[in-house]
């Protein structure tokens, strides 16, 4: 992981997320109740929007990404606290959490499957599991350039992958998926689950 990424992505981020991911966030996240498990909460760019959380407990690999994110943990109405680890491994107990919150991540996670094996393992029976990714897009030429560019895109973007089916990988498992929302032409989805164990 570069030491760059982290210092640059709040800046190159900032217009979408001021004008175009905002909303967005906040919306899903009203949804966010209870003991709530964030994957990859990066720069805490999410922090601002638990309102209705009684604790938050945010993973994060990146140690440089998790130090970003300092203010916004200080600044938030939630009581945070924050981890060095992946979402392959979650230091938790099995029905730990009410609601699991993923945003902008799973682009960039290596093993998937595996996280939302553990997703599944330390969230309750029935909870709230919310995403809001960046996806594989289903028009085919548009589709194979994000394969094109994946390998490049991974080097630049800490690991991203431009054309992963986040939403044909949570249908492999017991998620009951309730609402899948588009933008951007299907670029970007919303998908609301419940945790069907």
């Amino acid at each position: 992981m570069g030491k760059w990424f982290p210092k640059l992505y709040d800046l190159v981020m900032n217009p979408l997320e001021k004008y175009k991911f905002k909303k967005i966030r906040r919306q899903l996240l009203s949804k966010a109740e209870g003991r709530v498990l964030e994957i990859g909460s990066g720069t805490g760019v999410n922090f601002p929007f638990y309102q209705h959380a009684d604790q938050v407990d945010a993973i994060e690999p990146n140690p440089l990404m998790s130090k970003r994110s300092g203010k916004k943990v200080k600044k938030s109405k939630a009581n945070i606290q924050t981890y060095i680890v992946g979402a392959e491994s979650l230091p938790f107990a099995d029905n730990t959490f009410d609601t699991v919150v993923a945003t902008l991540v799973f682009c960039t996670i290596p093993e998937p499957q595996q996280a939302l094996k553990e997703i599944l393992r330390v969230s309750k029976p029935g909870a709230n599991i919310l995403f809001f990714e960046h996806v594989m897009l289903k028009q085919p030429f548009l589709a194979k350039a994000q394969d094109i560019l994946t390998p490049f895109w991974k080097k630049i973007c800490d690991g991203c992958h431009l054309n992963r089916d986040t939403l044909g990988l949570i249908k492999m498992f017991d998620f009951t998926i309730e609402d899948v929302h588009e933008y951007y032409k299907g670029l970007f989805l919303t998908i609301t689950c419940l945790n069907n164990k």
